[in-house]
């Protein structure tokens, strides 16, 4: 399987200078990984877990971070070696944690700011804002979780377009509605809230090829003409945050009708680098070398990306190698 992940961790590692490896492990079978040798061995620190095993690794963790408790799935072990106060001796505790949330925390705040967009129309028709959550699997409940840590008031609804009921697991979770399409039952949903689209958050794979109905996306070009006659609301009404988990192609069909559009967009490389910054700190224990990680996805993800990076030198002074850190 493809990852960016090991390229990015071990940038982040070198920039460090902390002796830690990490590697792909690709396995069809997580029990088989659980009785790895390396997985047993002391030196393993930990590992990032990626689909279809983030919901079966769980069983063999000691304990889980209550985000990963409520999403019910993990991409993250550290392995933490604890002191018995009372015999001393020290044991291994394998903790399960789920920094995906954070890739979406982390962007949608960046662009949302730290308090609830504002108006300066009367209170009474101000309207409600709501993100909206296509797709009901491990990356929808990472993204749901996020949007209630947002707090700030923000509803959440739910599509998923092959099977609709499967978004009734979302809505019992982390609360908000399930609408059967985008159009008349979206739009039906939203004139009885009172409420505008503010983000949608796509989890479908590219392959989906999903894109947002017309109404949404027209309404956002000709914001701009009719905003001078009839005054527009700040942020403009129906013109949210276009979310796409995808990175892979660049221009997934949702990013390119979202950018035509003029939409601000958020793409999944953005998701890759934060959640990776929370892991490594979980890690390590110290902060993340973030500007060196954010720049390794670019520069993979990003066509004709040029690296600010500054140049290294062609001699590398060699480091001991240390096992863990693989998925």
């Amino acid at each position: 399987a493809y990852s960016v992940s090991p390229q990015m961790h071990s940038a982040a590692f070198a920039a460090t200078r902390l002796p830690h490896s990490y590697s792909l492990v690709d396995i069809p079978d997580i029990e088989e990984f659980v009785a790895s040798d390396l997985w047993n061995d002391e030196d393993f620190g930990g590992c990032s877990v990626t689909i279809p095993h983030k919901r079966t690794i769980m069983k063999h963790l000691d304990e889980l971070s209550e985000a990963a408790e409520k999403i019910g799935a993990i991409n993250t072990v550290i392995a933490k070696h604890i002191e018995d106060e009372e015999t001393g001796e020290t044991r291994r505790v394998m903790y399960g944690e789920n920094t995906d949330w954070r890739g979406f925390y982390t962007a949608l705040r960046r662009r949302l700011g730290a308090d609830p967009p504002s108006s300066d129309v009367e209170e009474e028709t101000e309207r409600a804002k709501v993100v909206l959550i296509v797709g009901a699997g491990g990356a929808a409940r990472a993204a749901a979780y996020a949007v209630a840590e947002l707090g700030d008031g923000y509803e959440q609804l739910y599509f998923n377009p092959r099977t609709p009921a499967k978004a009734n697991d979302l809505a019992e979770s982390f609360g908000g509605r399930v609408v059967t399409d985008l159009e008349d039952g979206l739009k039906g949903v939203l004139e009885e809230m009172g409420a505008e689209v503010r983000v949608v958050i796509c989890t479908l794979p590219a392959s989906a090829e999903f894109v947002l109905p017309n109404w949404m996306v027209k309404d956002a070009a000709s914001e701009e003409e009719d905003s001078a006659e009839v005054g527009a609301l700040s942020p403009p009404v129906n013109r949210p945050i276009v979310y796409d988990v995808s990175y892979i192609p660049y221009w997934t069909k949702l990013i390119s009708q979202a950018e035509e559009a003029g939409l601000d967009v958020v793409r999944g490389s953005e998701m890759l680098w934060e959640q990776g910054v929370g892991q490594f700190e979980l890690w390590t224990g110290r902060m993340a070398p973030y500007r060196v990680m954010k720049q390794l996805v670019l520069k993979i993800t990003l066509p004709n990306y040029t690296s600010q990076l500054p140049q290294q030198s062609k001699k590398k002074k060699k480091t001991p190698s240390k096992k863990g850190f693989g998925p």
